[in-house]
This record gives structure tokens, C-alpha cells and sequence, in this order.
């Protein structure tokens, strides 16, 4: 529903760009460029070879490849829309169809760790309508692939659980069996198909592993089944070891420096656990609190809670049940990789400095625990004998139903970026000919004005016409920027509406100084909005103080010389 509805943004951009085959490196920069020029890395012609995908990849960014092959392949099944781009449609459709399969994935995951078609139904019902699976299958990102991956090295971790024996309690499971060797083997090939989808897979064996070094020191009893478990984890850390290379190119990378958050203090220690706990919510419900108006939004959050603190002992009670059952090992099992995937992210942020639940999204790695474990604690309300017990599990679904209704109609878990919100003050502001600025250091930067140019190329009629575009790269030295963007307005016919996007880190004063210089006037249009901030200069007339150094020769400037070149570059 909704598919193509909400703007495209950064990440999304990187997804058809590097699927493609193609390279952010041939976008000029530090010049202004057409709006066609700006999204040409968006056409799928010139057709390139899958090879090519992990070239561009390896060259230009920090992830594994296959999800992007896959799509590479997707791709060729859907004609260019009219302007000769790649469909929103179309990319994001793959990650929904995986998303899709989880629901039958998650079936199979509950029927086999707890062997009871309600917890399967449940649990399937539950990954259909969930806000966060909805929210995931609707990025062009490579999130619900790893999901399914998931699913499927957990339904080994359960066969292996079972093999093991022994209940908490001291009970010995009934015939129980060795692990079998293909399960080893699917085992191992579905942990490295993992790590080539998405690095994070990594969490999800880790905390896979906690488990079962905790239940080898409490049983402390050796058998073929734990040499087989030996055998999975060699061969899953071989798979992992392939990919060390890339690991150690991409620690120092620009790309990675926005999850780098060590500098809190006070309060601010707090954020990683609300974010955490925003995150779980958001598993199962999510009302509008991203709606427009502010008693929705009040509303929302209000019910929301409510609705938490009404579910939470539901949930408990329904553990507490299943704890009773013959599910106990299973349900440790499983509770146990939940327990330490929260306890690596938490670990990482705080010890690290990397803040990994300042993204929702990273929780799909263990996301689809928490949804079969929600599924057999709801199983025994199901079973109850008086109706109260199935109206309570049907009035969590419709809350949840509702959730995800919220999702697509972009009311909750909006996109990172709002890129259609600054087009929006675009058309509204300018009535002259725009130049749209942005300082750019990665293709982060390229994506965000590819946001841009996207949105209004989409949503345009045929006779408007459209801004042009800067990427002022900023180099070693902050006030580089200056360089191109001062260029730019002296070569632009007046009069030049301005707008500059994430100039934040560009020296304020320099900055100033510039554009007053070049009869540049802010205006009271200064915001900020999910990914961008931007202010509009009025350019009416060229500045009769502009120095030798400000014409296109270029002779005069007083900055150092390295910089200048690698702006240029």
C-alpha cells in the first residue's frame, strides 16, 4: 500500500545507484549542474554486468553485495519511468516481496520452536501487521533479506537447542536426537549468505553464540551435538573472516561518522535506552505521532502508553505459562539471543561510542525473536477457555493493524530524510531562477540533493522550471566550500534565489562575509527538517566589492593550496 507514496532518500539513492552498477564519482562537483545531469547515475542505460556492483560497492561504500546483485537483477524486469529513471516502485518492491516471505518464515519459526500452530499463526499474523516490518519492507534497503536469514539460522539454532537435552528444571527431553549433519551444513550457508547481505548479521551468531557457551558451563556434559555446534561456529567464523579486509578499509570511513556519539554527558547518557526502548515498541505498535496535527500527536503518544502498560503484563503472564510448559529450554534459548543482541548493541554504544539504537531499523537482527516470543506468550490467552483470553490477543492485532496503517500513510516512521518538505519551501519562496548548495564530503551529501532534484522532477509540471545544483565539496579545510559556491554566484545571471543545505560545519563568519560580498540577503526562511537544514539569500545584484579573487580566474585567494585542489577534485 503505498509503495512509491513517500520521497525517496540517501540511502534509498545509494541502493539504485550501486545496484545499478553505476558510480556517484562521475557527478560533478564544485560546479552547478542540471537537474538531469544530477540524476543521470539513476538511469538504468548504459546496462552494466553484475560484476560491476561489487566494484562500485568496494570502491564507493561499506556494505556487502548481495542484496544488491539481487536487485541488480530486479532492476531489468521494470521499464524506466518517464523521465527515463528507475521506478520508486520498482526498487522498493523487492525488499517488500522479502518482506512478504517473512510471514510464512515466521509461520515455519514458531511452528518449529514450539510446536503449536497457534504460536506459527500468531507469530505470522504478527510480522504481517507490525509497524516496524512494514516500515522495513518499504525501504529500498537490504533489511528484509537479512530478516529471512535470520529466521532461517534461528530454526537451526532450535534444532540444535532440542538436541542438546536437558530442560532448566533437570527434566531430559524425550527422545532426544544428534544434531544431523545437513542441518551443520544449511546452517553454516545460510550464517554466510547472512554476513554477505548485511554485516550486523554478525550480532544475531554472537548472541546465538552466548547461549551456547552459557548452556555448555551449566551442563558441562560433552556429546557428537556439541562437536557439530564446534563445527557450525568454525565454518560461520571462516565466513565472517572473508569479509576482514573490507572491515579494516571501512573503520576510518566518513561514512560511518554519524553513528559515532561519544561525547555525552549527564541526561544525555540516557538517550541510547529511549531510543532502545522507542525501538521495541515500535516491534509491535506505532500510533500517528508523526501526524501534522498537534492533539493527534499528543493523542497518540498518550494512547501509546497506555496501550504499553496494558500489554506488558499480558506478555509476562504469557511467559510465565509457557516457562511451565515443556517449551523452557527453547524459550531460554530464544530469550537468551534477544537478551544478548541488546546486551552487544548496548555495549557497543557505550563502550564504543557507536550509538546503534539511534537506528531503528539495525533492530531487525533480532526483531524477528521478539516476534515469535511475543507469539507464545500470547498463545495461552488464545487457549483460555473464557473469550476474554482471544479478545485480548485480537485487540493487540487491531492496535497493531492500526500501526501499520499508520506506517503507510506516513503518519509514523516517516523517511530519515524529508526531502519533499524543502521542495515544498522551494516552490513556495522562489519565484527566480534557484541555486540549491550543499556541502558535500560522501555521496551521503549527493544523495540528499538527489532527494531534492528526485522530488521535484516527480511532482513538477512540464513548464516549470528547475533549480540548479552545487555539491561544494569540503575538503581538509572547512571554508572550502567557498571556493565553488563564490565562483557560482558570480557566474549566475541575476537575479539568484539561494538556497544553502547542511552548511552548518562551513565557518559562519567566512560564510557571511561571501555572500554579502555577492549582494546575497538571508531571508527568515531558515529550517530544519529530517535531514536537511536550509536558508534562503535573496541574490538581487552583483556586489561592486568583489575582489580579483572572486572572478572565475581565480588568482588572489589566500588559502592554502592543497585544499583548493582537492575542493576542485
Amino acid at each position: 500500500m503505498h509503495l512509491d507514496s513517500k520521497p525517496l532518500w540517501t540511502d534509498e539513492f545509494s541502493t539504485i545507484v550501486f545496484s545499478l552498477g553505476h558510480t556517484f564519482q562521475g557527478i560533478p562537483l564544485n560546479e552547478p549542474i542540471s537537474i538531469h545531469a544530477l540524476l543521470q547515475p539513476l538511469q538504468p542505460d548504459p546496462p552494466t554486468e553484475v560484476s560491476a556492483v561489487w566494484q562500485r560497492l568496494s570502491a564507493e561504500s561499506n556494505h556487502p553485495p548481495l542484496f544488491f546483485m539481487l536487485m541488480h537483477g530486479w532492476l531489468r524486469l521494470f521499464p524506466s519511468d518517464a523521465n527515463g529513471l528507475v521506478s520508486a516502485w520498482s526498487v522498493r518492491s523487492l525488499p517488500a516481496l522479502f518482506g512478504v516471505a517473512s510471514i510464512p518464515a515466521a509461520f515455519g519459526l514458531g511452528c518449529l520452536a514450539f510446536r503449536s500452530p497457534v504460536v506459527a499463526h500468531i507469530a505470522a499474523a504478527l510480522m504481517a501487521i507490525s509497524p516496524f516490518s512494514i516500515y522495513l519492507a518499504q525501504e529500498a534497503r537490504h533489511y528484509t533479506l537479512p530478516i529471512l536469514w535470520v529466521i532461517a539460522s534461528l530454526s537451526c539454532f532450535v534444532v540444535a537447542i532440542r538436541a542438546l537435552g536437558d530442560n532448566p528444571t533437570g527434566e531430559t527431553v524425550s527422545r532426544r536426537q544428534s544434531l544431523p549433519l545437513w542441518v551443520c551444513g544449511v546452517w553454516i550457508a545460510v550464517n554466510a549468505l547472512g554476513i554477505a547481505t548485511h554485516y550486523f548479521f554478525l550480532f544475531i551468531l554472537v548472541a546465538q553464540g552466548i547461549v551456547f557457551l552459557g548452556l555448555g558451563l551449566w551442563q558441562r556434559r560433552w556429546g557428537s551435538t556439541w562437536s557439530r555446534i564446534g563445527i557450525v561456529a568454525l565454518g560461520s567464523m571462516m565466513a565472517s573472516l572473508v569479509w576482514l579486509p573490507v572491515w579494516q578499509s571501512s573503520q576510518d570511513s566518513e561514512l560511518t561518522r554519524w553513528i559515532y556519539r561519544g561525547d555525552r554527558t549527564g541526561f544525555a547518557l540516557l538517550e541510547p535506552l529511549t531510543q532502545a526502548l522507542g525501538g521495541w515498541i515500535s516491534m509491535l505498535y506505532l500510533l500517528p505521532i508523526q501526524a501534522t496535527s498537534d492533539w493527534v500527536r499528543i493523542s497518540s503518544i498518550i494512547l501509546l502508553v497506555l496501550v504499553i502498560l496494558w500489554t506488558i503484563p499480558t506478555v509476562v503472564d504469557g511467559l510465565k505459562t509457557q516457562w511451565r510448559s515443556q517449551n523452557q529450554l527453547v524459550l531460554l534459548g530464544l530469550g537468551g539471543v534477544v537478551l544478548g543482541a541488546i546486551a552487544l548493541f548496548l555495549s557497543i554504544t557505550y563502550g564504543l561510542g557507536m550509538d546503534l539504537t539511534s537506528a531503528f531499523r539495525y533492530n531487525f537482527v533480532y526483531f524477528p525473536v521478539v516476534i515469535v516470543l511475543i507469539a507464545a506468550a500470547l498463545e495461552p490467552h488464545w487457549k483460555k477457555l473464557r473469550a476474554t483470553g482471544q479478545r485480548t490477543v485480537l485487540v493487540m492485532g487491531l492496535i497493531s493493524l492500526l500501526s501499520g496503517l499508520t506506517v503507510v500513510n506516513n503518519l509514523g516512521f516517516q523517511k530519515t530524510h524529508r526531502p519533499d518538505l524543502v521542495v515544498q519551501a522551494i516552490r513556495k519562496n522562489s519565484d527566480v531562477p534557484s541555486l540549491v548548495a550543499i556541502a558535500h564530503r560522501t555521496h551521503g551529501q549527493t544523495g540528499r540533493l538527489m532527494g531534492i532534484a528526485w522530488d521535484w522532477q516527480q511532482t513538477s509540471p512540464e513548464d516549470e522550471p528547475a533549480p540548479q545544483f552545487l555539491l561544494a565539496h569540503q575538503g581538509e579545510n572547512p571554508r572550502s566550500p567557498l571556493i565553488p559556491l563564490r565562483r557560482s554566484l558570480v557566474s549566475l545571471p541575476r537575479p539568484l534565489d539561494l538556497w544553502l543545505v547542511n552548511f552548518e560545519r562551513v565557518p559562519k563568519r567566512p560564510l557571511q562575509t561571501l555572500l554579502q560580498k555577492q549582494g546575497c540577503v538571508e531571508t527568515p526562511k531558515r529550517r530544519s527538517v529530517d535531514g536537511y537544514q536550509y536558508a534562503l539569500y535573496r541574490c538581487a545584484t552583483q556586489s561592486a566589492l568583489d575582489e580579483p579573487g572572486d572572478r572565475p580566474k581565480g588568482k588572489g585567494f589566500s588559502l592554502p593550496l592543497k585544499p583548493i585542489s582537492s575542493a576542485l577534485r
